[in-house]
């Protein structure tokens, strides 16, 4: 039990409590709502009547909040210092940008020079969602990347934590993507602002439904320990 705590000691991502789960997600969320709310209150501006501006905030914004926040529960605090995993974080999100990108393109995303500043500040918020936590808690851990993106079997509330968001937001976008091709003519079908409010509803979503795992593994590991 003192080496199990030691080690806990010594990698807070591994000991991640459960108010600190639920303080990472709301503040998560907060930055995500921050975002919009300073888009129409200061700039008078949404997706629909400016996508590209409108996005840019939204993912400046959120992608500082989680890569500061999600720093702090590095997985290799005694190699790597905070200000590392921001960087970590930092260099992430365009890798991840470009690979969102890609997907999407490959779904049938518009390809030309008018759609290009939408479709890369969407990739931007997409690797927000999904690469830039990842890369700042993990780095280049192949392990972890392996287990919750490619086997999508997260172990213990750190994964959890990244894991579901990440996925909610891309089966968010996906069922957002769903009413683009049907002959509306609504402004809010163009690329991406339905496929933008999907993601961002999937991605919150995610943070509840991993909240509910977070709090279940907290009490089985309560039950284990009693």
């Amino acid at each position: 039990m003192a080496d199990q705590s030691k080690k806990e000691e010594e990698n807070p991502a591994k000991s991640i409590s459960v108010p600190q789960a639920f303080l990472v997600h709301l503040i998560s969320g907060l930055g995500l709502a921050a975002s919009l709310w300073v888009a129409h209150n200061l700039y008078s501006i949404n997706l629909v009547s400016h996508p590209s501006i409108t996005l840019r905030l939204i993912w400046i914004v959120e992608s500082a909040t989680v890569i500061l926040i999600y720093s702090r529960f590095r997985i290799d605090p005694q190699q790597c210092s905070y200000l590392k995993a921001v960087v970590r974080g930092i260099l992430a999100l365009p890798v991840g940008a470009l690979v969102n990108a890609l997907g999407a393109i490959a779904l049938g995303a518009p390809v030309g020079i008018q759609y290009l500043p939408k479709t890369i500040n969407w990739s931007l918020l997409m690797s927000s969602f999904t690469v830039a936590p990842a890369a700042s808690v993990f780095g280049l851990s192949w392990t972890y990347w392996q287990r919750i993106f490619a086997q999508t079997k997260p172990n213990g509330p750190l994964e959890y934590m990244i894991c579901i968001p990440a996925h909610g937001a891309v089966i968010g976008g996906w069922f957002g993507a769903w009413p683009m091709p049907l002959d509306w003519e609504r402004p809010w079908q163009e690329w991406p602002v339905c496929v933008t409010y999907g993601a961002m509803t999937g991605y919150l979503v995610g943070m509840l439904a991993s909240s509910g795992f977070v709090l279940a593994n907290g009490r089985r590991q309560r039950l284990k320990e009693d």
